[in-house]
């Protein structure tokens, strides 16, 4: 049979023939679009024509769409479904791509027809979408090294191919340290505490590992986070925290150190080669806050609201559990260890789940295992489409015959209707685009849950192409006896992941470089914080929270207590956000140094010296977050995790307006997809809030929210 990704694909929607495509399709179809790709180029580098925006910018920008695509497909594939093959077919192309990318940015004669056109461009009646792609293109170039010796040209491409290679061997490193653990409990007095749910589970992932007798627990979310939640057993917990907190620093071949340390040492000399002083001085320069005294000055600001409140929050939930201990040390004390009092003069890090569950029980009578029930992952799923109806006039309909990567996964069809009233489709809907769910956690699957893309919306050939986009999740697999029942936060991860997905689906650009989330990096989380919103909202919680058993929608007075828990430990994890933001910026600022400058090459002597005024429980020693610190050495959070924060900001600026309107206000829901989510990335991010809020946001917004001020 011959190469399917080589062909004309012949599929609906022309989506990706996934159960077509043999594992050895891959480097054939990506060289042979990579070599049409830089002949492409360089056609365009070389032409004689007089440069101009459609000869040379726009060329560029769909001249590796072919390219774009196979690669799009092998990387969202390695990061769902990442299996041995997958992974060495990763390795190999990563550092070609790299060393391609740094090819074209020094071709000379293509920069120059570039550069020609960005000195005229204000005299060529470009629309602002048009000024927006050629100035990041200009851009690209001149960050890049298109202007460096041919000698300092070299040393980037060399210093670029060894990242590349890098952060995918972090990225696998974690990956690896995180299948290879697995916790065994063979006396069932051990899992005192477990949900009925976590504890069918890990009987279900013995069984599959042929260890019908015990009970297995792994990394994995579905499986860590009820561990840690619920178990009674503090030994087991803390044995389950240390392994989750040393991967990527354990003494065996998954070790991270050196590769952290590497990679932060190349980051820093190729910001020096382009004459920055850091890798964050590089980055930043391109983001809403543009320097890293702003990004400083900006985390400062929340961790003085957010240290005295998680102070205060600490201290009651110590002694809530010295209290707790009390009351029941009798009823528990045959499985209370030697140990165990420590707990009542200190919370440690692998007690603080299990306490605050406990506590946040107490305080609201609500808990997740009161919540569940409620949240069946399809009832869900069909509750945010409910959602996306009201405010954007989107249907969704599934699609069975497309082809899909993983058998579990579901794939919809989009569609627009100015009618948002309509009960069914009909020949005035619009068609959006493909939207691929992938929910249920499996071995191959890196943890976390993300949106990505597959084929990005953008203008061409008289046409409007639409996007194909996917959200991937680790929620818990249906069991013999259980639907998958979701926590409260894997709902809201759910609305956040949407949140991302309808900025890519809604997207209404010509040139596919800034189509949906290819805007600035602090900007693009401003959509998925922002639709989180509508988990809190009792007129939308009607529209999906409904008992799998009984149909039952979820109570109004459980409503309420989850609006009223919403700031529970507030203080606290902000302040872990907070610290996860200094410490990739201290990294990308400063590099491994103390404050005085001198080099710190003791991970954990690192961390401790940049977080210690952060530490409000005891630091676990041999411990460190930097070995699978994945968001900034494998995902796209480098210089930028503050930007978690920096769009909760504008999220709850622009929330505040529903609240005052109605939350599925029409005109303000229209004017949010129109200034927002239709532009992506084709204007500058503070004149698009601007456009749809009337003013500039306001940090004391997200302080008040969180109940901070």
């Amino acid at each position: 049979m011959s190469n399917i990704l080589l062909q004309n694909w012949q599929t609906a929607f022309d989506t990706a023939p996934f159960s077509k495509i043999k594992t050895e399709d891959f480097l054939p179809a990506f060289d042979y679009f990579l070599e049409k790709t830089k002949k492409d180029v360089q056609h365009i580098a070389q032409s004689i024509e007089k440069p101009t925006f459609y000869n040379t910018i726009e060329a560029m920008e769909f001249v590796d769409d072919e390219l774009n695509r196979i690669s799009n497909i092998i990387f969202n594939i390695s990061h769902a479904e990442n299996t041995p093959e997958i992974h060495e077919i990763t390795q190999k192309i990563s550092p070609i791509l790299s060393n391609f990318s740094n090819e074209i940015i020094q071709n000379k004669a293509l920069f120059l027809r570039i550069k020609a056109i960005f000195e005229e461009r204000n005299n060529l009646n470009l629309t602002s979408e048009q000024h927006t792609v050629l100035e990041n293109r200009y851009k690209e170039f001149v960050r890049n090294g298109a202007e460096l010796s041919t000698e300092k040209q070299a040393e980037l491409t060399q210093i670029d191919e060894k990242l590349s290679t890098l952060s995918i061997t972090f990225g696998n490193n974690v990956l690896k340290d995180t299948q290879n653990f697995t916790l065994w409990i063979e006396d069932e007095k051990d899992l005192a505490g477990l949900p009925d749910f976590a504890i069918a589970q890990s009987k279900q992932r013995a069984i599959a590992q042929n260890e019908p007798l015990k009970w297995a627990f792994g990394l994995d979310f579905p499986s860590y986070i009820p561990f840690m939640t619920y178990l009674d057993n503090r030994d087991l917990r803390k044995k389950m925290f240390l392994a989750y907190n040393t991967k990527g620093f354990q003494d065996n071949e998954n070790n991270n150190v050196a590769v952290v340390k590497e990679l932060v040492a190349l980051k820093h000399q190729r910001a020096k080669l382009l004459s920055y002083d850091s890798p964050a001085h590089f980055t930043l320069s391109e983001r809403m806050a543009s320097s890293p005294k702003i990004v400083y000055d900006f985390l400062d600001k929340i961790l003085s609201a957010a240290l005295p409140v998680a102070k205060k929050e600490i201290a009651e939930l110590t002694n809530f559990a010295k209290k707790l201990h009390e009351e029941t040390a009798k009823n528990l004390a045959e499985n209370v260890t030697e140990n165990t009092s420590k707990i009542f003069t200190q919370i440690e890090k692998w007690d603080f789940a299990y306490y605050s569950e406990k506590l946040k029980k107490e305080k609201f009578d609500i808990d997740d295992e009161l919540l569940k029930p409620y949240f069946e992952v399809n009832k869900v799923r069909d509750g945010i489409f409910s959602i996306a109806k009201r405010l954007f006039g989107l249907t969704f309909k599934e699609n069975t015959t497309i082809d899909k990567y993983y058998p579990d996964m579901q794939v919809f069809e989009v569609y627009f209707s100015k009618n948002n009233n309509k009960t069914s489709k009909n020949d005035k809907d619009e068609y959006i685009g493909i939207l691929y769910v992938d929910f249920f956690a499996r071995k191959n699957k890196k943890n976390g849950a993300w949106m990505t893309t597959f084929f990005s919306q953008h203008h061409r050939l008289g046409g409007n192409m639409r996007p194909h986009i996917s959200i991937v999740c680790n929620f818990p697999e249906p069991t013999e006896t259980l639907p998958s029942l979701l926590t409260f936060n894997d709902v809201t991860t759910l609305f956040h992941e949407f949140g991302h997905a309808l900025h890519g689906l809604l997207s209404q650009v010509h040139y596919p470089s800034v189509a949906g989330t290819n805007t600035k990096w602090d900007f693009v989380e401003l959509p998925s914080q922002f639709l989180e919103n509508w988990a809190y909202q009792a007129e939308s919680l009607s529209l999906f929270a409904q008992h799998y058993q009984t149909q039952e929608i979820i109570p109004i007075s459980f409503i309420q207590k989850i609006k009223e828990s919403a700031n529970f430990m507030s203080g606290y994890q902000t302040l872990r956000q907070v610290s996860f933001g200094l410490l990739d910026m201290h990294i990308h600022d400063k590099g491994f140094v103390d404050a005085q400058g001198n080099e710190i090459t003791d991970l954990e002597l690192f961390e401790n010296q940049i977080l210690e005024k952060l530490q409000i429980l005891p630091k676990v020693p041999n411990t460190v977050i930097c070995t699978a610190f994945s968001h900034i050495f494998q995902g796209g959070y480098a210089s930028a995790y503050y930007s978690y924060k920096w769009a909760e900001v504008l999220e709850a600026d622009a929330f505040s307006v529903f609240e005052e309107k109605g939350i599925f206000d029409e005109n303000t829901a229209k004017k949010f997809k129109t200034n927002i989510l239709e532009k992506g990335g084709s204007e500058n991010p503070m004149k698009l809030y601007q456009d749809f809020r009337g003013s500039t946001p306001n940090v004391d917004a997200l302080l008040k929210k969180s109940g901070l001020l």
